[in-house]
């Protein structure tokens, strides 16, 4: 039985429907994170006074997560940064995340971690308003990584600790490796990268990248 020209475009308008459905299934939003410090409570306590806490300036788009309006120096053998902002809440460990054109600056040659795995990490001082701390260890430069659900990770095929590649696009197209993925139902969809990064592909807040299928 002859396929009519009806039929014929019926199939392409199905099958490109199918393709975009897999392309939107696949798409993650993008957080570009300058460099920050997380703090302990007796930490904070040092830089700002006792019993000081953190004020929230900006929510961010990790749920709980925000931009503290406190602000410190961050200082290295070989330099420093004044006003790195403070990310709330409060930890159980300190810990300054800065980028490897930061690092140089600084002085300190942070590796790249995973957030929170400071085993054998760099330390470095912070100053605040009512005094400093000399961390022994905690400066990394962190892993890029995506946060997503559970939901999420069941559509892209994928599970908690992967290690996978996304596309990005524009006119600095191009693939990056090594994303570590981590999955939380606190969390919400979205890669994380530095400033080095997304200036190296040309990206911004809000702009997106696609999951690569293995």
């Amino acid at each position: 039985m002859a396929v009519t020209e009806k039929q014929v475009i019926e199939m392409v308008t199905r099958i490109v429907q199918e393709r975009l459905n897999e392309i939107e299934n696949l798409k993650i939003p993008v957080g570009v994170s300058n460099r920050h410090v997380h703090v302990s409570k007796g930490d904070l306590e040092i830089l700002y006074g006792k019993g000081y806490p953190l004020t929230n300036f900006k929510d961010l788009s990790q749920p709980g997560q925000y931009a503290a309006k406190e602000t410190v120096t961050v200082k290295g053998p070989k330099g420093q940064f004044e006003k790195v902002r403070i990310l709330g809440p409060v930890r159980k460990e300190s810990q300054v995340e800065i980028s490897l054109t930061d690092s140089f600056r600084l002085g300190v040659k942070a590796p790249i971690k995973e957030s929170g795995q400071l085993e054998q990490t760099p330390g470095i001082e912070l100053i605040g308003p009512a005094g400093s701390v000399s961390l022994s260890h905690g400066t990394i430069v962190a892993l890029r990584h995506i946060h997503m659900t559970s939901q999420d990770a069941d559509r892209m095929g994928v599970k908690d600790k992967d290690i996978v590649e996304v596309e990005t696009a524009g006119t600095r197209r191009g693939t990056m490796g090594n994303v570590l993925v981590r999955v939380s139902d606190s969390f919400s969809l979205e890669l994380h990268v530095d400033i080095d990064e997304a200036n190296a592909c040309a990206l911004k807040n809000g702009d997106f990248v696609f999951l690569k299928k293995k």
